[in-house]
Order: structure tokens, then C-alpha cells, then sequence
């Protein structure tokens, strides 16, 4: 009789497979919503990277503007990381997740609103785009005759436009939507990794991150993939009559529907947060449970009196919390290899973010490839190779069981053969483009000291031209001009594509035999020199990628090694906030204001200011942008030497055998990829976007 009951007890304490389904039912459920949330927060990360460039030109702004613009997200990530981090696990968390990727959607779509409200972009003083009409007014070319006074028309003509064209701060609710974008993708990652480390099997968690982390890399690959295609289609699509565009996606005038990528996402990102709101707070609590607990009345129990007692004495509490948080930070901060390896990373991430803010239009001004190109080759090679790297590096830190200095030199090691890597782009530079006007004089015979003012020469000094006019024509001397009138060109065949003008005058004085002396519209090609070193650039991009991936894992060992084990989660929160703040925020604001030092012609906006940046020095592009970004990488492996000089200083003498909690460390294979803007991220830190 007592072996029955004792049987049937145990039938009763023992959920059926049925019933453990059916717990196991909400689990599931938020696994999907959260991976297709993780997909959502990367994609718009990619999205937005990709779009900088037309962005830059649709909005006529500089470079280092486009950073601050870029840098936003991680302003708004800020404003709410701490809040998100102690009061979120105490709510219901798949909720705050849902309201999270909605706020994430609402940021992508206020993003993409301007392009509804500024009007039909422009990309000429002489375009009049009307989508009624299929019309474009014909180009300024050279006459003798002219008795136009430019001053006084410019001015009626800055003073009209200035007045129509005051949306052209509408950037700022660009900046505000990535801003709202940064707020809303905060919880995601701490509280969705919290909640499967609550609720999954003992265990299994480390396999879920990891396969949340495998399927996020779905993001890039369509991010790359709609950055490609929207950049190839004009800003107005759909607007305007298409025949009437003279330019083409290689024109730096050119701007791609960047708005569409950011409506994609965020009506992705808004139906992705529908489920969260469905979902339990605790998936492990039987439905009846659940609803009887919202409306039986509840006694108080001992335990219940003791947590009211408990609170009472809630304000002394605090200050003992605030007193042992200021005692935990002198802790962090006065651990010198935790400083040195702050300083480290913070330099090589913000290498890393700086030079993928610029990667686009670096490829676009060096090799004369388009954004859409760039796009399309970076995310069909560059994503599977940093996904593999990521797999490989903590297969390797895994199988060897690296010591904390073995995985120093490990992490030194994938840093310096990246870096070997990168300084073969500066092997890889072209020179120059060849404009009269701004590296040659407007005859073609002579290179100029500055690009600033060089005077007209006897072939167009008659032509009374504009010369802040930009409407580049390729010689058939193979020069570029800023424009037809400064070509001297007396006529044009039309003002429809392909457009040839013809009589140029100072192409007829470069002595240029058997030739029409015409010009066509557009820049003149790169040399076949240049197109074959793009290729070899896309090849060692893909190694530098690799190694890159390679370590990545062995950052996060060393930030959870080389601090006291109860002070690893804050020591992981101050190094999220360091990285973020300087390097999240500033790195593409000071890359992108070095890289405006080095440009040769700036467009004018109609208010008469300086608008975005046409032609660019090509070598001293290249040797700013990759010398910026190899300085801080140097200055990163020399603090590689330090630490790892600290590291055997430290542990000298020591046995080479490890504790077993150190083990334990080494061996968990919860380990999580680069976010958005490159930095590491754990299940303590509130991060952005998964991104390459």
C-alpha cells in the first residue's frame, strides 16, 4: 500500500511529457521571437552603416557630421543602459523586449521619414526635377558671348533657394530616429540572454546563445544585401521619371534610395515585438497558475512579513549599496591589468569602428567602385569569413585550454597578423584622379601646389563659367573637368544619357592628335592599375577579416580573468560604457573630420554654406584613413606587450595548473560575437547590433 502511494506521488510531482510540452511551449516561443529580434537589431545596424554615404550627399552635410549622426545610436543606447540593466529583470522581461523592438522600428522609420518631406533631391544647380515632366534644363557650356553677371543672379538664386530648401537640417531627425533606434535595442540582449539563463535546462543555455548568435548573422547578410540594392536605385524612385537622371550610381552626386533599407527594418522590427507581448513571465508556471495568482487574494506568510520588515530598513540599505558600489569600481580601476586592457581595446575597437563607418565611401573614392558594389562584395565574403573566425577562435581557446597568459599572447597574436594584414592597403592606394582645375591646371600640362583658386586658363578664361559648378565631363585626353563651360566645350549633343559635348578647347591644347576634341558626362574611368588592386584589397580584406573574427572570443576571457569573479558583471558594464562613449560616439566623428581635411571640392548648398564633399586628395585620403586607424593599432599591440609583461609578472612562480572555477571559465562556450560597432559583448552588458 505505501509503495503505491509513494509510486503514485511520484506520478504526481512529475509533469508528463505532455505536460512538459506544453511548459516548454512559451520557452520556445521566445526563443524564435528573440532570434528574429537579434536578426532585426543587426540588420538595422548594417543598414545604417551602409547608408552613410548617401545619407552624407542627400542631406549635404561633412563627414565628421555623418559620424556624430552614426554615433547617436550609442548616445541613446546610454541614456537608458542602466535603467534597462537593474529595473528590467525585475519587470516582466519578454514585455520590455517587445516594447524595445518597437521603439527599435519606430527609430528606424522616423529615420527614413525626411525623404517625404524635403521635396525631389537635386543634384544640380541646373536640374529641376518634376515628376510630371520629363525634363532637364540644358548644361552651362562655354560662350564668348555670355554677359550673365554671376554674382548678382547667384545671390537672388542662394536667397530663393536658401528659403525653399530650409529642410536641409533635416538631418536631425535622422540623428534623433538612430538615436530612438540605439533606446529601443537596449534590453534585448541582456534581458533576453537573462531570461533563457532563468528558464532553459541546466545546461542548454550556452547551446541556445550560441545558436541565437549563428542565426543574428542572418542580419548583415540581408542588411549588405538591401544596402546593395538600394543604393543601386535612385533616391526619387518611383517619383520621377528615370529617363531624365543623367547621372549614374558612380557619380559622387549620386544618392541611392537610403531611405528604403530603414523602412524595411523597422516595420520588420515592429512586427518582431508583437509576440513578446503574448508571452509569459515565466514560462515554467502552469497557465492556471498563473491567472489564479492575478485574482485569488493572497495571504501574507512569514516569508511575506519578513520582506516588509525588510524593507523597512531599505534606505540603509542603499547607502550600503552605493558604499560597496564606489568600493567595487576603486577595485576595477585600481587593477592595473583591467586599465591596461581597457586602454587596449578601447584603441583597437575604435580603430575598427572608425574604418567600417568610412569602409564604403573609402572603397568608392579609391577604386571608383560604386557603394552598391561595395556593399554587395563586402557582405557576400566578409560575413561567412568573420562568422567562421568567430567559431574557429573559441574552438581553438577551447581545445587548448589556453592559461590567462597563454590567451593574452593568443589574443596579441590574431591582433598583430590583422594588423600585417592591414598594412598591406597601403600598398594597394591609387593615385590621385586627374581633374583640371584641382591636381592639374585647366590646359591638362601642369600639376597645381593647391587645389584652392587655380585660375582659368587661355582655353576657358572667356567663358565666364561657375566654377563652384560641379558637373564632371571625361575628356578624350582622359582628364576629368569640373564641368563642360570649364572644358571649354562650345556645344552638347543633348541633355539626355549618353550626353557628349563637343569643341572642347582645352582638351584640343593638351595636343591630343586625330581626335573631335569632345567630352562625355561623367568622370573618366580608373585606370585597369587600380581596378585589379581593388580585388586584391577584397582578398586581403577577407584575411584581415579571419583574424580578426579569430580573437575576437579571447576578449571576453580576458575581461572576466583578470578581475575578482564578483566583480566580473561590473567590470563588464564600466568596460560597455568606456567603449561606447569613446569610441562608439567619437571614433567616427574624428575619422570622418580627418577625412574632410583631405577633400578637394566641396558642394554648395543653397544657402551659399558648404555642403558634402565631391572629389577627395585619393593619397591622402588613403594615407589619413588607413595611417588613423593603423596608429591606433599599433599603440593597441604595444599595450598587448605590457599586459602580457604584467600577466607573467603577476602569476610568476605560480603553478601552470589552474583553479577549477578558472577552468570552468575557459571552458563555458558562452561566448558572444562583435555588436554593432565592434566591441564585445556579454551577458551583463546592455550591447547594440551584431554586425561584422
Amino acid at each position: 500500500m505505501d509503495q503505491n502511494q509513494h509510486s503514485n506521488n511520484t506520478a504526481e510531482a512529475k509533469p508528463s511529457k505532455k505536460q512538459r510540452g506544453r511548459l516548454c511551449d512559451g520557452f520556445k516561443m521566445f526563443l524564435v521571437a528573440l532570434a528574429l529580434s537579434y536578426i532585426c537589431k543587426a540588420l538595422g545596424g548594417i543598414i545604417m552603416k551602409s547608408s552613410i554615404t548617401q545619407i552624407e550627399r542627400r542631406f549635404d552635410i561633412s563627414s565628421s557630421l555623418s559620424g556624430l549622426i552614426d554615433g547617436s545610436f550609442e548616445i541613446g543606447n546610454l541614456l537608458v543602459i542602466v535603467f534597462v540593466s537593474y529595473f528590467g529583470s525585475k519587470l516582466h522581461r519578454p514585455k520590455i523586449i517587445g516594447i524595445g523592438c518597437f521603439v527599435m522600428g519606430a527609430g528606424s522609420i522616423l529615420t527614413a521619414l525626411p525623404h517625404f518631406f524635403m521635396g525631389y533631391y537635386r543634384y544640380s544647380k541646373e536640374t529641376n526635377i518634376n515628376p510630371s515632366e520629363n525634363s532637364t534644363s540644358s548644361f552651362s557650356t562655354c560662350s564668348t558671348y555670355q554677359t550673365l553677371s554671376l554674382n548678382g543672379t547667384s545671390s537672388e538664386m542662394l536667397g530663393k533657394g536658401c528659403e525653399k530648401d530650409s529642410g536641409s537640417y533635416m538631418w536631425i531627425y535622422v540623428l534623433m530616429g538612430n538615436m530612438l533606434r540605439g533606446i529601443g535595442e537596449t534590453p534585448i540582449v541582456p534581458l533576453g540572454i537573462s531570461y533563457i539563463d532563468d528558464f532553459a535546462t541546466e545546461g542548454s543555455s550556452s547551446v541556445y546563445l550560441g545558436a541565437l548568435h549563428a542565426v543574428a548573422m542572418i542580419g548583415p547578410i540581408i542588411g549588405f544585401a538591401i544596402g546593395s540594392l538600394s543604393a543601386k536605385m535612385y533616391v526619387d524612385i518611383g517619383f520621377v521619371d528615370l529617363k531624365s537622371i543623367r547621372i549614374t550610381p558612380k557619380d559622387a552626386r549620386w544618392v541611392g534610395a537610403w531611405w528604403l533599407g530603414f523602412l524595411m527594418a523597422g516595420m520588420i522590427s515592429i512586427i518582431a515585438s508583437i509576440p513578446f507581448f503574448f508571452l509569459p513571465k515565466n514560462p515554467n508556471k502552469p497557465r492556471k497558475e498563473r491567472k489564479a495568482s492575478k485574482t485569488l487574494p493572497v495571504t501574507k506568510t512569514n516569508e511575506d512579513k519578513s520582506q516588509t520588515a525588510h524593507l523597512a530598513n531599505h534606505g540603509q540599505n542603499v547607502t550600503e549599496n552605493m558604499t560597496g558600489f564606489f568600493q567595487s569600481m576603486k577595485n576595477i580601476l585600481t587593477n592595473r591589468l583591467y586599465v591596461i586592457f581597457l586602454a587596449l581595446t578601447l584603441l583597437q575597437i575604435s580603430s575598427f569602428i572608425g574604418s567600417f563607418t568610412y569602409i564604403f565611401k573609402y572603397i568608392e573614392q579609391q577604386y571608383g567602385q560604386s557603394t552598391s558594389q561595395a556593399n554587395f562584395l563586402l557582405g557576400l565574403i566578409t560575413v561567412p569569413t568573420m562568422a567562421t573566425g568567430m567559431f574557429s577562435g573559441g574552438y581553438i581557446i577551447k581545445k587548448f585550454k589556453f592559461t590567462l597568459v597563454g590567451i593574452a599572447k593568443y589574443a596579441f597574436f590574431t591582433s598583430l597578423m590583422s594588423f600585417l594584414f592591414f598594412l598591406l592597403y597601403f600598398a594597394l592606394t591609387c593615385e590621385s584622379k586627374s581633374v583640371a582645375g584641382l591636381t592639374l591646371t585647366y590646359d591638362g600640362k601642369y600639376p597645381v601646389a593647391s587645389h584652392i583658386d587655380v585660375p582659368p586658363s587661355y582655353c576657358n578664361s572667356d567663358c565666364n563659367c561657375d566654377e563652384s559648378q560641379w558637373e564632371p565631363v571625361c575628356g578624350s585626353n582622359g582628364i576629368t573637368y569640373t564641368s563642360p563651360c570649364l572644358a571649354g566645350c562650345k556645344s552638347s549633343s543633348g541633355n539626355k544619357k549618353p550626353t557628349v559635348f563637343h569643341n572642347c578647347s582645352c582638351v584640343e591644347v593638351t595636343g591630343l592628335q586625330n581626335s573631335n576634341y569632345s567630352a562625355s558626362l561623367g568622370e573618366c574611368p580608373r585606370e585597369h592599375s587600380c581596378t585589379i588592386k581593388y580585388y586584391i584589397y577584397i582578398a586581403v580584406q577577407v584575411l584581415n577579416s579571419y583574424c580578426t573574427a579569430l580573437g575576437s572570443t579571447a576578449f571576453i576571457m580576458l575581461i572576466v580573468r583578470i578581475v575578482q569573479p564578483e566583480l566580473k558583471s561590473l567590470a563588464m558594464g564600466f568596460h560597455s560604457l568606456v567603449i561606447r562613449t569613446l569610441g562608439g560616439i567619437l571614433a567616427p566623428i574624428y575619422f570622418g573630420a580627418l577625412i574632410d581635411r583631405t577633400c578637394l571640392k566641396w558642394s554648395i548648398t543653397s544657402c551659399g554654406a558648404r555642403g558634402a564633399c565631391r572629389l577627395y586628395n585619393n593619397v591622402l585620403f588613403g594615407n589619413t584613413y588607413l595611417g588613423l586607424a593603423a596608429t591606433l593599432k599599433i599603440l593597441a599591440l604595444i599595450l598587448y606587450i605590457v599586459l602580457i609583461s604584467a600577466l607573467k609578472k603577476k602569476y610568476e612562480g605560480k603553478k601552470t595548473e589552474e583553479p577549477e572555477t578558472e577552468k570552468k571559465v575557459v571552458d563555458d562556450p558562452n561566448l558572444e560575437p562583435l555588436n554593432n560597432n565592434g566591441h564585445f559583448v556579454g551577458s551583463a552588458e546592455a550591447d547594440g547590433d551584431t554586425h561584422i
